[in-house]
């Protein structure tokens, strides 16, 4: 019974010395800074990744496949990451719409306008 409770109370403590060598918020806090291989190293699933109508592709799609000379680097429109805002769906409200109206307010030739 006592081997039984160690290896239970064991159990509790190993998930949280693992979250300890891998701090998220401290990993995101210069996300301007970050390479690309950096950030593709967990979130290589936005190369791949489809949306529910496969006619319609992402917004990561849209950018990397496009032959304009929209900004291919992570950082260029993830600026800042706060994993602290509580939810994951967050992280999408995290690329400042003013940086997309540098390109879609007419400043890149063939880029769709989408501000006025």
């Amino acid at each position: 019974m006592k081997a039984l409770l160690a290896v239970f109370l064991l159990g509790l403590c190993v998930p949280v010395g693992m979250a300890a060598e891998r701090n998220l918020i401290e990993l995101h806090k210069n996300a301007s800074a970050l390479s690309n291989a950096k950030c593709l190293a967990c979130h290589a699933r936005v190369n791949t990744d489809v949306s529910l109508n496969k006619k319609i592709k992402t917004y990561h799609r849209v950018h990397l496949e496009s032959k304009l000379a929209t900004p291919k680097n992570c950082s260029a429109c993830h600026q800042s990451v706060d994993l602290r805002e509580g939810s994951a769906a967050a992280i999408r409200r995290q690329v400042d719409p003013q940086i997309c109206a540098g390109c879609h307010r007419g400043g890149m030739p063939g880029a769709k306008v989408l501000f006025k």
